[in-house]
């Protein structure tokens, strides 16, 4: 009886949370607990809300870096960080812009097409992704990344910028062109691949 409770298959053991909770994911899930307190503060605009507000969004973007570098640096790229790394840069940027639709500080069509592509280009990573595909990120997304930065901060601080107060529609303007192309060509790139992984893809 021992010996056959002893060859009997054992369970696995469950993973553990904590191997997933390392440095660079903890960046990642702060990135994700400023965007309430980021919004509450351009929304209720307390005293000195755009210096406070450019702050936190500034901290927030400087963790999309850090968590990616310190992930490869320290080798720590987890499945945990795969998922939520991009998950938190839109949740970051959606509310950003959605909340400078409310202050009257950014068109809401021009809100609506940025949250748009982001979706768009994220179902299409989830596609790739249930086919086991990787979608590598473009050199087009990196600038659109960066305009979307510089194009919120901007808007953030508008009304101190003065006579450079057209900075911020300009450089919105530019993030929305940036947010297009990037999207456009993120389609045209991958979604051949993604319909060859399906099966769907029509022969040449």
């Amino acid at each position: 009886m021992a010996s056959q409770r002893d060859n009997a298959p054992q369970p696995l053991p469950a993973p553990s949370l904590r191997a997933g909770l390392n440095l660079p994911n903890a960046l990642t899930l702060s990135r994700i607990l400023i965007v309430p307190v980021l919004v509450v503060v351009l929304l209720t605009k307390t005293s000195g809300w755009q210096f406070i507000g450019l702050g936190l969004f500034l901290v927030a973007s400087l963790t999309d870096f850090l968590d990616g570098f310190l992930a490869r640096r320290r080798k720590q790229v987890t499945s945990l960080g795969k998922l939520l790394d991009p998950a938190a840069d839109k949740i970051l940027t959606s509310a950003a812009f959605i909340s400078l639709v409310g202050l009257g500080l950014a068109p809401a069509w021009m809100v609506v097409v940025v949250v748009a592509r982001e979706f768009a280009v994220s179902s299409l990573r989830s596609l790739a992704a249930a086919q086991d595909v990787v979608l590598a990120a473009s050199f087009a997304g990196k600038v659109k990344t960066t305009t979307q930065i510089v194009a919120i901060s901007l808007l953030i601080i508008s009304g101190r910028l003065g006579a450079f107060d057209v900075l911020a529609p300009v450089s919105l303007w530019v993030a929305l062109a940036a947010t297009l192309y990037s999207g456009i060509e993120y389609f045209v790139r991958n979604g051949r691949t993604v319909l060859l992984a399906f099966g769907g893809a029509p022969r040449p």
